[in-house]
Formats: C-alpha cells, structure tokens, sequence
C-alpha cells in the first residue's frame, strides 16, 4: 500500500470549518428512539465556547447525482417514495418522517462541501454537525439509522470533483460501517479503516474483510471486544493507525466521527472516556499535519449519550484549533496476552506485510 513520494514539512495554518443547521432537527423520530433530534444540542454545547474561532459553511442538499455515485437509483426512488407516506419505517430501526429525506439530503450536501473546502484549503479542517449519520447506509439500503451514506459520498466527490486521489477513512463510530466498507472494498484509492465493537450490529467487520481484488488490502478491520477502553482505542492509534496512515500516505483524511464509543453509551458497551477521546483525535491531528497539510474532515456518525457526544466534539475541537499539534499520548504497552495484544496479534496476521511499522509503538 505504500507510495514514494517525500515528506516534506511544512507549516500548517489551522482554520477549521463547521457545518450546523437547525434543520437537522426536523428528521422526526417515535419517542424514545435513540438518534433524536436533541443529540445535536449536545454536540452544540461542546461548540458553544469556540464558535469564534470557526468559520461557517452553510448546509446544502445534495443533488442526485452526488448520491448516484454511490446509491442506486432504485434507493433514490425508494427513500422519494417513501417520503410522500411518511411517517414510515425504512427498517426496524430507520425511520423516514415527513421532512427526513429532505434533511438526509442535507446532511450529505454537508459532508460533500465541508470535504471539498478542506481539500481546496478553504479550511484546514471542519466538522459536519449532522444527522441522521450514514455509515451503514448501502448502495441499494438505508439500515442502521443511516438513509445516505455522508462520508462515502463526500469521498467520491472529492475524487469526481476536486482531483483528490488517494482518501483515508477512519471510522471510530463503536459499529462498524459496512456501508462505506463496501462502497469501496475493491478500490485501492480509497482506504477504510474502522474500530468497533465486535461482535455486535451490524455484524460485519471481522478482521479477515480485507477488500477484493484490487482492493485487497485497502480496508483495515480493528474488531475490539465489549469492554474496550481507552488503553486499547489509543493502543489501536498508534501501533495500527499510525503506520497505515503514513503507509498509504492520504491527500484528505475523512473521519466517521460517531462518539457511541464513550463509556456512558446506551447503545453499546465500551469504555472510552473524554480524555480517550482526545488522545484519538490528537494522534489524527498530528497524522493529518504530517501527511496532508492537516486535511481532515470529522463527520458526525452516532452517539447517543449527551456526555459523549459533548466530551468527542469538545476532543475534536481542542484537538484541531490548537494552533500547535497537541501532545501525543504515551505509548500503550501491549504484552502478549493482554486484550491490547491479542487485537494487534490478529490485525498483523492479517495485514503485516502490507504496512511497515505495523504493530510498532
């Protein structure tokens, strides 16, 4: 997977954008569900003591022909019939009210042009405040809350529309993205890499899903067991993370930014913390920096506690405003036997040819 090309250090002057709308509190939910419009105010108070420092970017449906590079036309056609008899469900967990296609539509538009102002450096680097999120989205399905799919559509129109080759998507939402791992599993320009909670919904994402033919290679599965921490997520960063990064070498790092990962989700059973959170999003600060003049995109996925979803974006903020890299965290030990070494024992078996230093503090 490696490239030769140098690399060159350069200074990088930060500016970071953000993309909010209250319109993203119109896709309407049954009472209880857990993707409710009010996960957005929690992520806005994070933002609260920082929007000075951030440059807007109005929020814009996608058209079709964005979503049709990478949905079918018969998903489009499904979502449009779908919306003249909402309320409905799409599935057991996907809900369409009556102005949510509209707004998926939006949150897609936002995550194609906050991409694109990071790639042409409008901005340094941005966040996406949008639902409903989009990693499990299919080509030819909504699933798993999900309509479109935000990143992968946001990563084809760099490639279609700003002549971005080679983009990384890291994917640290606590489920696995099948959606956005099969809209690329067989092109080696784009590379996917995900943690989360295995085995657990959707049930995809084991360690030996590699990507096919010439994409072999190119999807990077970290499955961690329920309980996983921060000493295992960092762990994760730097022995496997950081080597692929530098290994593959991105113009544009887009991150599935979901925060169901913290230990207070009621959705999953992991442990991270609000300080776990912000040695992750140093480690991508400094890889971004490093490798492609600090190009990074966080696009909000899940989470569902407001603890979380405050604690990740206020990470991702401190993380990407600092006008110096953060420091990095200490390396994680990971001896034979522990937890954090048996993930990394797997994730070599698979892939330790590919990518030098893998495996390495």
């Amino acid at each position: 997977m490696g490239v030769t090309r140098s690399r060159a250090k350069t200074a990088v002057t930060r500016s970071m954008g953000l993309v909010e709308d209250p319109r993203y509190l119109e896709h309407r939910v049954p009472q209880g569900h857990p993707e409710r419009p009010d996960r957005l105010l929690a992520v806005a108070e994070a933002l609260e003591s920082h929007r000075h420092a951030l440059e807007s970017i109005p929020a814009r449906a996608a058209d079709d022909d964005e979503l049709l590079r990478i949905h079918d036309p018969a998903h489009l056609k499904h979502i449009a019939e779908a919306a003249r008899r909402a309320p409905i469900h799409l599935d057991a967990d996907t809900v369409l009210g009556t102005e949510s296609a509209e707004v998926a539509r939006l949150a897609a538009g936002a995550a194609v042009d906050l991409s694109r102002a990071v790639a042409r450096g409008r901005v340094t680097t941005g966040l996406a405040a949008i639902r409903p999120p989009g990693h499990h989205a299919e080509a030819s399905r909504a699933m798993g809350f999900c309509v479109f799919n935000n990143v992968a559509i946001a990563a084809r129109s760099l490639q279609a529309e700003e002549g971005v080759g080679r983009v990384l998507i890291l994917d640290w939402d606590v489920h696995h993205g099948n959606g956005t791992q099969h809209s690329f599993e067989d092109d080696p320009s784009v590379l996917y890499f995900s943690t989360h909670q295995y085995p657990y919904y959707p049930g995809t994402g084991d360690f030996g899903e590699i990507g096919r033919g010439r994409g072999v290679g190119a999807t990077v599965n970290v499955p961690l067991p329920a309980g996983s921490a921060d000493a295992e997520y960092i762990g994760v960063f730097q022995r496997l993370l950081v080597p692929v990064v530098r290994s593959f070498r991105p113009e544009v790092m887009l991150v599935s930014a979901g925060f169901d990962a913290h230990a207070d989700d009621p959705l999953a059973a992991m442990n991270v913390s609000g300080a776990g959170y912000a040695a992750m999003a140093a480690i991508v600060r400094r890889l971004a920096d490093e490798e492609c003049g600090g190009k990074v995109a966080f696009i909000l996925e899940g989470g569902y506690a407001s603890s979380g979803l405050r604690e990740g974006t206020a990470a991702v903020l401190e993380a990407s405003l600092r006008p110096d890299p953060p420091p990095l965290p200490t390396p994680v030990e990971a001896p034979p036997g522990t937890l954090l070494g048996q993930v990394l024992a797997r994730v070599l078996g698979v892939h330790g040819r590919r990518f030098p230093g893998l495996g390495a503090a």
